[in-house]
């Protein structure tokens, strides 16, 4: 991947542009986030979409019942086996995301400059005149002026399947507002967003800690996502009840920022959390669109230093309905990938779209051009700035790594973890060739029983921008001696080279700890 790279911020010869890409054994260092759903169900277009690139799948709860979201991951299972592709599960909680319900999930048209009232009351129909919400205290949120987004599933900024409505009058429990634009809603929800409005209700509901407790608990889920995340307290509440779910307690906890709140608090929020996920959808209805690129540079380049993934959504969105994305999609892409995102989430593009498989692939190409035009040694400089002297023992061993390799035009680097924080923090310094994390499983007890860590540490690598990995023989401990080091060592370096990643006379740069010492080395290889 680093070959052919380029730098935009030099002259390129505009013909070189026209050159077809090769393929890679991975399509692109950034990582693809796909939910699964109607249309992306079935183990052959599950499979499909690995092929393509995915490497999380995401099962979106504020659709669909448990044993819908069950058989789904059991098929995904059944692709996995079928591919030989590993693939994380994120499980995204609903949180205080307001509905409105269609029981008769029958079509509804709003006239523009017509009104409709907002009812609390969920036994009445859905009508033109009347939408019931799921929520109770609406009347007491608002006032008059104040402007609310109705959207199916989620924003899309269509003008035919998302209505904006202000607020006219309160009366009692119902909000009478003005409909502003023409629209028809189809389907049996319909996601309500009040603009800048702080909605009372708790993030972690009793109905995603059920969902958690069982659900969760059964498939040992890799990544929670946190919806409508307002403060650090939120995460440090949601880790508190993993904590106590047996294995849950390694599951790594997404943030997702969705308005101004969550914005206010980022910080604070960044630090608790795991990673980051920018959910533009309602965080754009939030900003007034001048603001939305600023806030996506200003996060991703925050979670960059901190060394925790960022993830971005709502970029293809007229890829639910069609073949090929709009430039501006494309450019939009590209240009997370130049932030420095590390994964691209797609929504209603693979659950409900027509094209999952292909607007997996076209975004993972996208990406793996964006990719060869990141300016390395300028992000390379910024980081290690940031992070300042004198650096922790780690941070100082996977910046040399990087260094060491982009100087050598190594073709990977091979990093032995047990807790993936070594590969994480090699990533955290983006080398513009593929990382191989070594997961050397650990041995625990709770005193009743015997068992292997190490798959949680797996899967989690797969939604961080560059990070690869690969689960060892448990019989090789991570702090070992040279020989078992070397078996290990052995069985990467045939990986690679059956993946087509390592050729002959290649160079590879090696992440390792022997006895108490940490060991980067460069090794050239034979025929």
């Amino acid at each position: 991947m680093h070959a052919n790279h380029l730098l935009l911020e030099e002259p390129i010869r505009m013909a070189s542009i026209l050159q077809p890409s090769k393929t890679n054994f991975f399509p692109s260092m950034t990582k693809i986030v796909g939910t699964l759903g109607t249309k992306s169900q079935s183990v052959e277009v599950i499979s499909g979409c690995l092929k393509a690139g995915m490497s999380v799948a995401r099962f979106d709860f504020s659709w669909g019942d448990a044993e819908y979201h069950q058989e789904t991951l059991d098929n995904l299972k059944m692709a996995v086996k079928s591919t030989k592709k590993l693939c994380a599960v994120m499980l995204d909680t609903v949180g205080p995301e307001l509905q409105v319900v269609n029981k008769g999930e029958h079509t509804i048209t709003l006239q523009a400059d017509a009104f409709v009232v907002l009812t609390p009351d969920q036994d009445k129909e859905a009508t033109s005149d009347l939408l019931p919400i799921n929520f109770d205290g609406l009347a007491k949120a608002v006032k008059k002026g104040d402007t609310i987004f109705i959207g199916q599933y989620l924003f899309t900024g269509s003008e035919t399947t998302s209505v904006w409505l202000e607020v006219e009058e309160v009366k009692g429990e119902d909000v009478v507002c003005q409909i502003k634009n023409s629209a028809t809603l189809t389907g049996s929800l319909f996601t309500l967003h009040v603009s800048q409005i702080r909605i009372d209700l708790p993030t972690l509901t009793d109905k995603d800690k059920e969902v958690i407790s069982t659900w969760g608990v059964r498939n040992n889920i890799d990544f929670l996502s946190l919806s409508f995340t307002r403060h650090a307290e939120d995460v440090r509440h949601a880790r508190e009840y993993l904590s106590k779910l047996g294995d849950l307690h390694q599951t790594q906890i997404f943030a997702k920022i969705e308005n101004i709140e969550g914005l206010i608090h980022f910080d604070e929020i960044l630090e608790a959390a795991d990673g980051i996920i920018l959910s533009r959808g309602n965080l754009g209805i939030d900003l007034p669109p001048e603001k939305v690129f600023l806030f996506q540079k200003a996060a991703v380049y925050k979670c960059n230093m901190a060394g925790k993934p960022a993830v971005v959504t709502r970029v293809v969105d007229s890829m639910t309905d069609n073949l090929r994305p709009t430039r501006a999609e494309a450019t939009d892409v590209a240009n997370a990938v130049l932030d420095g995102s590390d994964a691209i989430l797609l929504g209603a593009e693979t659950l409900r779209g027509l094209y999952p498989v292909e607007t997996i692939s076209i975004v993972g190409k996208i990406c793996a051009e964006a990719e060869k035009v990141f300016n390395q040694d300028l992000y390379f400089k910024k980081t290690v700035k940031y992070v300042g002297e004198p650096m922790t023992h780690l941070e100082s061993i996977a910046s040399t790594a990087v260094r060491a390799a982009i100087k050598v035009k190594a073709s990977i680097i091979i990093v032995f973890t047990s807790s993936g924080r070594a590969a994480r923090l090699i990533a955290k310094y983006r080398p513009t060739m593929p990382v191989l994390s070594v997961v050397i499983p650990r041995l625990k007890t709770n005193q009743l029983r015997w068992n292997f860590t190490g798959a949680f540490e797996a899967r989690q690598s797969l939604i961080v921008r560059g990070l690869f990995p690969m689960l060892a023989d448990p019989r090789h401990p991570a702090e070992s001696t040279n020989s078992t080091n070397e078996s290990v060592l052995k069985v990467a370096l045939d990986y690679g080279k059956a993946s087509g990643v390592i050729k002959p006379h290649d160079r590879v740069v090696v992440c390792q700890k022997v006895g108490d010492a940490s060991v980067v080395k460069i090794i050239e290889l034979d025929d």
